[in-house]
């Protein structure tokens, strides 16, 4: 029997084809000779955290010159008309091995680029040959600090925070615990006239008042016991020419918000145990995840530097808010402790649903942390079982809270629970058998299923 003749056989059109490939875990791109992507599979949302819609029609160009993936291999391949394999980074930080073979007309002229690509941990034992392109040599961390995002919110909030960065005003940055303030203080400072310079960050909560003081202005020799005996050069001087990025200025001790309003206003300090004041040229980045306003209010924080710190306030939104962005982060993060642990795990589609619909109280530094322990501590796949009871338990409450359309729906539902509580217990097929009174050929099919994704 001929092929054509087996998928016939199957009924197999263009939709079950496309199904069947949206299952493979390699991503697979079609580019016609314009470079438009006419085709692209399911894996380009781990791999770019964009959906499908977001991609067909648009030109590679238009993605590649976004950093979603570095070096762009397609200008190389219309040029040779030959295949090339070449290893390439993600905006999510994947390391893939890009494979891109054209298809010739009779005239020798490229009808059709054809790309597949494959995640590099599959590949740790394979000394990979990269092409010789010009854009080959890869940047040691081309997308270290973006800011990831599909997010109409937090794309207004880039936009934002770049038009603000050409100006030199200072900026206090809001936000609960763990939503990317930081990130957000280094973005604007990269995009601002100063990225040249440096950027300096001290945390506010993390240092002892005692401490604090001394970190920021320095100190000169003699001016304290077991001070340097040549003194130190505090963070203000430190960033002369560049940024300080003051986090969780709510927890400044009130004598220092003093000092501090100074530099603001005057550009100038005196190091402890100086008497000549120095200038510097600095601009102040501010965050904090407390109510300043209100802390004013309550004789909490100083009035004067509130205003003088929210010249330009830009509020970050909590991750809940982003839901759009959770998946991304997630692969982002999990290709990010594979690379660090030498690891290779995987994701089910189950649990990745699953996270997406907790709330995140602690934002995406609770969903980094998550998934560095969930690396550590999972097998091959991380799956629903694998999750902290307490995440486990609000999806779980979502599910039950949600009403399926169609009793069909209500008995899947059902039967998926049942099979997942039966294994998370008894770890196989024979015992979930026995547990559901069932024959252990369908228990096995139903692990596979539910169990297994």
């Amino acid at each position: 029997m001929t092929l054509s003749n087996f998928l016939t056989d199957l009924d197999l059109n263009m939709e079950a084809l496309i199904k069947i490939l949206d299952y493979s875990s390699d991503e697979i791109f079609v580019l016609n000779k314009d470079k438009k992507i006419i085709y692209v599979n399911d894996a380009c949302k781990k791999h770019y955290g964009l959906n499908k819609e977001d991609v067909i029609g648009k030109t590679s160009m238009e993605f590649a010159d976004k950093g979603y993936w570095y070096p762009s291999i397609f200008p190389d391949v219309l040029e040779r008309k030959e295949p090339i394999t070449i290893k390439q980074t993600t905006i999510l930080g994947a390391e893939l091995l890009t494979s891109v073979v054209p298809i010739l007309n009779d005239q020798k002229e490229v009808e059709l680029i054809v790309t597949t690509a494959r995640e590099l941990q599959s590949y740790k034992m394979l000394k990979v040959k990269e092409t010789d392109s010009k854009n080959s040599k890869e940047p040691e961390d081309p997308f270290g600090s973006s800011i990831i995002t599909n997010n109409e919110k937090v794309k207004n909030v880039l936009k934002f925070a770049k038009k603000v960065a050409a100006a030199n005003s200072t900026i206090l940055i809001l936000g609960e615990s763990g939503t990317g303030k930081s990130m957000l203080a280094q973005y604007i400072h990269e995009n601002g006239t100063r990225r040249n310079g440096p950027f300096l960050t001290i945390n506010c909560a993390a240092i002892p008042a005692e401490l604090m003081e001394s970190e920021l202005f320095g100190y000169t020799p003699g001016s304290f016991t077991n001070a340097n005996r040549s003194g130190k050069k505090g963070i203000l001087e430190s960033a002369d020419g560049g940024t300080v990025f003051l986090d969780e200025i709510g927890d400044m001790p009130m004598p220092l918000q003093a000092k501090i309003l100074q530099v603001i206003q005057e550009k100038k300090f005196i190091p402890i145990g100086g008497n000549k004041e120095k200038s510097v040229d600095i601009r102040i980045i501010a965050a904090t995840n407390k109510d300043l306003n209100k802390m004013v209010t309550n004789k909490m924080f100083r009035e004067d530097l509130y205003y003088r710190l929210n010249v330009v306030d830009i509020k970050m939104p909590p991750l809940r808010e982003r839901q759009e962005d959770i998946v991304p982060l997630i692969y982002n993060f999990l290709y990010k402790f594979n690379r660090i642990l030498e690891m290779n795990k995987l994701i089910s589609k189950d649990c990745l649903d699953w996270l997406t619909h907790y709330s995140w109280p602690g934002n995406i530094r609770q969903l980094e942390n998550l998934i560095e322990k969930l690396v550590i501590v999972s097998n091959d796949v991380i799956g629903i079982d694998d999750l902290p009871e307490g995440i486990y338990n609000q999806g779980l409450a979502q599910i039950e809270n949600t009403a399926p359309a169609t009793l069909n729906e209500a008995v899947e539902l059902a039967k998926k629970e049942m099979v997942r509580k039966s294994y998370k217990v008894n770890k196989s097929s024979r015992r979930v058998a026995k547990d559901l009174q069932i024959s252990q050929t369908y228990a096995a099919r139903l692990i596979r299923e539910y169990c297994q994704d």
